[in-house]
């Protein structure tokens, strides 16, 4: 059931984020600081996306980073927004915390639940 959920909560994530990402600028959802908004966005999309695939991470990694430079880059296309690379790192750094996160929660979960004998 924990898959499940992560799995929709990690891809709506990312799908929002691409909306919000690639929107006209006067539609972006404003919440919070810019940088602290993307950091905790792809955070939370590595976590999610890390606790529904446990056993691919580097594919994980791959998306995560893969989309965080892919919508950067597609900024450079749209007429009212602009693509850097502060925003790109910023971005990469909260995926791949999130995704540490979720490899370091499904470790204490499954030594809680399955501990030695």
């Amino acid at each position: 059931m924990t898959q499940k959920i992560s799995t929709a909560v990690g891809w709506l994530a990312l799908g929002f984020i691409a909306y919000a990402t690639l929107s006209p600028i006067e539609l972006r959802p404003v919440i919070a600081p810019a940088q602290l908004e993307h950091l905790a966005a792809y955070g939370l999309v590595g976590l999610a996306l890390g606790i529904a695939y446990p056993k691919h991470r580097l594919w994980v990694i791959a998306v995560v980073l893969g989309s965080a430079f892919a919508l950067e880059g597609l900024q450079l296309v749209t007429p009212d927004r602009h693509g850097r690379f502060p925003d790109v790192a910023i971005k990469t750094l909260g995926g791949l915390g999130g995704i540490w996160l979720s490899q370091i929660g499904m470790r204490i979960w499954r030594t809680n639940t399955h501990p030695a004998s």
